[in-house]
């Protein structure tokens, strides 16, 4: 089996490493995080800074990128595809995730999530704990849809979103790029790019 580095290990690194670690694909992990007061973090070595990472091709295979921010996310998952990295896609064994739904590169699916049929997730995308997507929705590159957050049938969100935790969007709603969607939000229209909505029912903010 080949070797797996994870690009971040603060508390989302900490979720992405125990999910691969239960997918048993890989024979060793390591981490990759410019903290000095670290070495370990759940018992996995910390081998190097993000700047690193050319250096280590050699020994590692495979990367995945464990960054919460959405931009960062994606940017440094483009820079694994430059140096020549396989980037895997990372399944929660808890997780259901329909065999007729369409998972990209770079995307981790947390525990209890359900992705129905005929979804489509795009590359570096985090689809976290608990959280569903029903049939037929697209998430495009780079969005986050936070602990309990609840997606109906139909729905496009745009690159770069991040869906605060437990926010629910109904079904046959478009959401632009680079917004935020508050907690607990419910989303009852359409949402342009680059706003911040949030309230029941939402609305923009700024």
């Amino acid at each position: 089996m080949a070797k797996l580095l994870i690009l971040g290990a603060g508390g989302h690194g900490k979720v992405v490493s125990e999910i691969a670690q239960l997918m048993k694909q890989w024979e060793e992990i390591a981490f990759l995080d410019d903290r000095e007061d670290i070495s370990e973090v759940l018992g996995i070595p910390i081998v190097g800074k993000l700047a690193d990472l050319s250096a280590l091709k050699s020994e590692y295979e495979y990367a995945f990128v464990a960054i919460g921010s959405n931009t960062a996310r994606f940017k440094w998952t483009e820079k694994l595809s430059h140096h020549g990295f396989k980037i895997p896609i990372l399944i929660h064994p808890s997780s259901t995730v329909s065999t007729k739904s369409l998972i990209e590169e770079g995307t981790v699916i947390m525990a209890g999530a359900v992705i129905n049929p005929d979804a489509r997730i795009g590359r570096s995308c985090i689809i976290n704990t608990a959280s569903t997507i029903d049939h037929d929705c697209t998430l495009q590159d780079g969005v986050h849809a936070s602990p309990g957050t609840h997606i109906g049938g139909t729905v496009n969100i745009g690159e770069r979103t991040w869906i605060g935790i437990g926010a629910t969007i109904i079904n046959n709603i478009a959401i632009g790029s680079n917004c935020v969607i508050a907690a607990g939000a419910v989303i009852t229209k359409d949402v342009p790019n680059n706003v911040l909505v949030a309230g029941v029912p939402a609305v923009i903010k700024r």
